[in-house]
């Protein structure tokens, strides 16, 4: 598995990983077929976004593994700065 991370990571010089982080919010809602994600992350003032098809149980309180870039969304017309989740796994 950890390989799998690392070959990721020296393909797109731009991904992050953050190892045994702790979730401290986690919220989902429907937008078509797809579940959008928002989780925030212990020590971090950004949220971190990704999308499933399926509901998923929640992630507050749990430890995850994280890879991630950051992106800017348009809220309102301001400019916000999230982080986009390519792989999320429980440890």
């Amino acid at each position: 598995m950890k390989s799998d991370v690392n070959k990721l990571l020296k393909k797109n010089q731009k991904l992050n990983q953050l190892d045994g982080v702790k979730v401290t919010s986690h919220v989902q809602r429907e937008s078509g077929d797809w579940h959008i994600n928002t989780i925030m992350i212990e020590g971090f003032d950004v949220a971190f976004k990704y999308n499933r098809k399926k509901p998923y149980r929640s992630l507050e309180g749990a430890s995850v593994n994280l890879t991630y870039y950051p992106q800017i969304e348009k809220v309102a017309g301001m400019d916000i700065e999230t982080m986009k989740v390519v792989r999320i796994r429980r440890t």
